[in-house]
C-alpha cells in the first residue's frame, strides 16, 4: 500500500496545491492504516469493515472525536482517489460516517484587553519594536501565525496600507492594513541592523518562526497581566470578533480571513450572539 500512499502524497502536493501541514496529517494517517491493515492485504480486498475495526482500534487507544473524523476524512479522500485513478474496482470507504463533532465557540480577547496588551511598554530597541509590530500586524490583519512569519518586505504595499499574505493551500489574498500596524512594522525594519526578506527575524538573524511567535505572546500577555492561555489565533478570532460587533457584513470578514467556505466564517456570528444574549440578560430589567 506504501507505493500508492505516496502516490496519493505526490498528487495532493503537485495537483492539489495542498499545504505540507495538511500532507503531513494525510501520511501519518494513512501509515496508521496501512499498519493496522498489514502487508499481506491487497488493496481490492479491502472492505467497509476494516474500516469499521479501524475506528474501532483508534477508539480504544481514547482519540478525541475531532482527530478520529480528521482519520476518517483521509481514508475517504485516498480511496477515492484510489477508484478514480482506477486502482480498485469500488470505493468502499463511501459508506464511512464521521463522528458528530460540536463545533467549540472561539476563545478571543475583549477590546479592553487587546488595548491592554498593544498599549503596554514595549523597549524602544529592534526586539522591543519586532515585538509590538507583530503583535499590532496579528490584531491589524488577522492572519495565521504560519501566514505572519512567511511575511517577506516585498509583501508590504506602504502606499497602499495593503500586504500580500500566502495563505492555506498556498492561495495568495491581498489584506489591509491599519495605520498603527504598518508603521510599527515600518520602525522596526528601519532600525533593524541584518538584511533579510522576511520581514520578521529573530536575533540570529533566521526567519521567526511559530514558536517563536507564541513565546513573544506569552511574553507580553504577562506583562499586561491577563490570567489567561492567549495564543496568536486568538488574535485571529479577536480580529473576526471585533469587525463583526463593529457591523462588519460576514462575507466580508470571510474575505479577510480567507476562509474557503462561508459555514467556517459563520461560528463568529455565534460568538456575537452569545456577547449580546449576555448584555440583554444584564441589561433587561424582564429578561
Amino acid at each position: 500500500m506504501d507505493r500508492y500512499i505516496d502516490k496519493f502524497l505526490s498528487y495532493l502536493e503537485i495537483e492539489k496545491n495542498s499545504s505540507s501541514h495538511t500532507i503531513v496529517n494525510y501520511a501519518t494517517d494513512l501509515k496508521e492504516f496501512a499498519d493496522f491493515i498489514g502487508d499481506g492485504m491487497a488493496l481490492s480486498d479491502i472492505s467497509y469493515l476494516h474500516f469499521r475495526r479501524f475506528l474501532m482500534s483508534l477508539r480504544q487507544r481514547q482519540y478525541r472525536p475531532r482527530t478520529l473524523a480528521r482519520k476518517l476524512s483521509s481514508l475517504r479522500s485516498f480511496f477515492k482517489f484510489l477508484h478514480r485513478e482506477g486502482l480498485i474496482s469500488h470505493n468502499p470507504s463511501l459508506l464511512l460516517m464521521s463522528p458528530k463533532l460540536d463545533k467549540p465557540l472561539p476563545k478571543f480577547l475583549s477590546e479592553q484587553d487587546i488595548s491592554g496588551v498593544l498599549n503596554g511598554s514595549f523597549d524602544q530597541t529592534e526586539t522591543g519594536l519586532r515585538d509590538r509590530a507583530i503583535l499590532e500586524t496579528l490584531y491589524s490583519t488577522g492572519i495565521r501565525v504560519s501566514e505572519l512569519v512567511g511575511l517577506n518586505q516585498e509583501d508590504l504595499d506602504p502606499m497602499s496600507n495593503l500586504v500580500k499574505v500566502r495563505g492555506k493551500g498556498k492561495k495568495e489574498r491581498l489584506l489591509p492594513i491599519g495605520d498603527t500596524a504598518l508603521e510599527s512594522v515600518l520602525q522596526y525594519l528601519k532600525l533593524r541592523q541584518r538584511s533579510s526578506r522576511a520581514v520578521f527575524l529573530n536575533r540570529r538573524g533566521g526567519r521567526l518562526t511559530d514558536r517563536s511567535v507564541r513565546n513573544i505572546i506569552d511574553k507580553y500577555i504577562l506583562k499586561a497581566s491577563l490570567i489567561r492561555k492567549v495564543t496568536p489565533h486568538m488574535f485571529r478570532h479577536s480580529f473576526a470578533t471585533h469587525l463583526l460587533d463593529h457591523g462588519a457584513d460576514l462575507r466580508s470578514v470571510q474575505e479577510l480571513l480567507g476562509h474557503r467556505h462561508l459555514s467556517t466564517t459563520q461560528i463568529y456570528t455565534h460568538v456575537t450572539t452569545e456577547r449580546l444574549k449576555k448584555i440583554y440578560d444584564q441589561a433587561h430589567p424582564r429578561a
